[in-house]
């Protein structure tokens, strides 16, 4: 699924060089379910952003489903990230002019699906969400819980091969973290493949691997059994 060789971020202006990451390797099989560690500063967000095409490496390769894409230019990118790649964000980043449904149903439009089966796969994932008795409430209507319930079936409505977490439960409670990471659980189940950035160990113990960073390297990674 994921392969990325020798890769490496720096970001510079005219006075300073930060080096994100520093030659990183790192392989991630398909409907593997992978948490990314460490302290602020790390790389953690920049691995991630590269992962979802949102930025390119300075060098090194990254190989998604066989093919490097680390190089690609930004509409090149955009083509790969609309049918390949789902995201879940810490801020949910639901529209607040649009319902459940619209939002859910965003990405389908850029894809050009039809109505017929748009409205079809919005309720099929909205039911599997547990969230279909909001579908016509708008975000500012729901708890926190039930936007990032929202927000996951917006990410996985497409039937992305590979879905990017960034701190999913970083804005809710206790019980509402657990509840979003069984649903990020119980997706990998169904073969979807998971990368999630957290400073959780008990959000991160949801995944078959954990990953550590330290200064923009892979400092270790463990498996969970």
């Amino acid at each position: 699924m994921i392969k990325i060789e020798n890769l490496s971020k720096v970001f510079r202006t005219s006075e300073v060089e930060t080096i994100a990451l520093n030659d990183v390797s790192l392989e991630i099989a398909d409907k593997e379910f992978v948490s990314i560690m460490g302290p602020s500063g790390c790389g953690k967000s920049t691995l991630l952003n590269i992962l979802g095409l949102l930025d390119n490496p300075t060098s090194g390769h990254y190989y998604l489903s066989g093919k490097d894409v680390g190089g690609l230019k930004e509409r090149e990118r955009t083509n790969v990230r609309k049918g390949n790649i789902g995201f879940v964000f810490q801020s949910f980043n639901l529209i607040d002019e649009l319902n459940v449904v619209e939002n859910v149903e965003l990405p389908l439009t850029y894809l050009h699906i039809s109505a017929r089966e748009r409205k079809q796969r919005v309720a099929d994932i909205l039911s599997r969400m547990g969230i279909s008795h909001r579908a016509k409430h708008y975000p500012q209507q729901l708890s926190g819980g039930q936007q990032q319930r929202v927000a996951i079936a917006r990410a996985v409505v497409s039937n992305p091969e590979l879905i990017l977490a960034d701190e999913p439960t970083g804005n809710l409670d206790s019980k509402n973290g657990k509840e979003v990471m069984q649903l990020l659980s119980d997706l990998n189940s169904s073969g979807t493949t998971i990368v999630m950035v957290t400073h959780s160990q008990r959000d991160a113990g949801y995944a078959s691997r954990i990953i550590n960073l330290f200064d923009g390297q892979i400092v270790s990674s463990i498996s969970e059994m």
